[in-house]
């Protein structure tokens, strides 16, 4: 293999002191040989080493009779809001901190009207929402109601971290992703991380082969990026499960993918995408509803853990207003609002800060139902079920 294969932006994953809070964990990027690479690798502080490699967010989903178009929705809660049972909960999200890692968002909507929001840009295309999509995802997870429509699952938020990284194309990198990752896990002690993205495998073929490498040798070098990559997500994950001795920890939520086609053939199904794959993220699968009963979307991947709404979404849209958009991208943060409920259920019982996060994962998706599916839904497309409130 030449040394053009190996060398070029690499991100590491590193604590300073094992066994230590990972406060001083830290990604880096460096331009590495192979040389650098196994010295590196002997280092037993870092943690991973993997190629940095090109993420998308996980755009929505057109689909007949649900087009994305401006929404006059009627008052009253969202369907998916609904579904959820959000519209029936005690809880509001009240004290708990929610983090939305994806393009930015429309700050001066009149859904995040009373909402301290703290941003931070990983892109270097400065904070704001070009996109839409960061904008719709955090209405649904704490928006307040606009024109008389309940949109989010979890309004009584007042604290929401804003991680943009996504640039104003669509587009960024695995460091930005672990980077946003650990500003609200660690850094900033966020109780629920909610992701609608995913690493764009094309994108780094693409690159390989425009910089001149053979399309097998650029498809074996991206499955190598690929896999370094699950393990540098998996180190993280790790570490921040790690500091549950000694913060509350954080429950991390992402979509995972639309890549699927049943509506094609009903066995063009593609598994979850990264980095909702890595061990300890909850991915969600997206469901749709029609006359009489849910149903998995075509586009949703399968082995998903979880499931919510992700046809129809009615949510914030850029400039004010609401819009409706489909996609697992939808999904994703009807199940992070809800882990808002549950974490605000927690918070005000006795619950050891220890084993805090571990009682909103187990209640979250002990929590999910299988009432209301249609008949035949596989389980690996819906996971455990259609998640609930508390």
């Amino acid at each position: 293999m030449s040394r053009q294969n190996v060398a070029g932006p690499f991100e590491a994953a590193i604590s300073d002191r094992e066994g230590a809070a990972p406060s001083s964990a830290r990604i880096e990027v460096e331009s590495l040989d192979k040389r650098d690479i196994r010295t590196l690798a002997r280092d037993p502080q870092v943690r991973a080493i993997a190629p940095v490699m090109p993420i998308a967010l996980v755009r929505p989903v057109d689909m007949e009779g649900h087009q994305p178009e401006p929404e006059a929705a009627a008052a009253g809660p969202t369907w998916g809001v609904e579904a959820v049972g959000a519209d029936v909960s005690a809880f509001t999200g009240s004290g708990v901190t929610v983090c939305v890692l994806d393009t930015g968002i429309d700050a001066g909507h009149k859904a995040f009207s009373g909402v301290t929001l703290v941003q931070k840009d990983f892109t270097g295309s400065g904070n704001g929402d070009k996109q839409g999509h960061g904008t719709h995802c955090a209405g649904t997870i704490f928006g307040r109601d606009v024109d008389d429509t309940r949109i989010g699952v979890a309004p009584g938020v007042t604290r929401a971290l804003i991680g943009k990284v996504l640039g104003d194309d669509g587009s960024g990198s695995t460091d930005g992703i672990l980077s946003g990752i650990q500003w609200a896990a660690v850094e900033q002690n966020a109780h629920v991380v909610s992701m609608s993205i995913g690493i764009d495998l094309p994108a780094f073929v693409r690159r390989q082969v425009e910089g001149g490498m053979p399309a097998d040798l650029a498809a074996s070098a991206a499955l190598q990026a690929y896999r370094a990559n699950v393990r540098a997500f998996d180190a993280l994950m790790e570490m921040i499960r790690s500091r549950e001795v000694f913060e509350n920890g954080s429950v991390i939520v992402a979509a995972a993918g639309n890549a699927s086609r049943r509506q094609v053939n009903p066995d063009f199904e593609i598994g979850v995408e990264m980095p909702a794959a890595a061990d300890g993220v909850i991915s969600v699968a997206a469901l749709q509803q029609p006359a009489r009963a849910l149903q998995v979307a075509p586009f949703s991947n399968t082995f998903a853990n979880i499931s919510a709404p992700g046809v129809g979404v009615v949510s914030a849209r850029l400039g004010g207003g609401l819009v409706s958009h489909n996609g697992t991208s939808m999904a994703a943060p009807h199940v992070a609002g809800v882990a808002a409920l549950w974490w605000e259920q927690v918070l005000t019982t006795a619950v050891p800060a220890t084993t805090a996060r571990a009682a909103v994962v187990a209640k979250l998706l002990a929590g999910a139902t299988t009432n209301g599916f249609a008949p035949g839904v596989d389980p690996a497309d819906r996971g455990v079920g259609l998640v609930q409130a508390p």
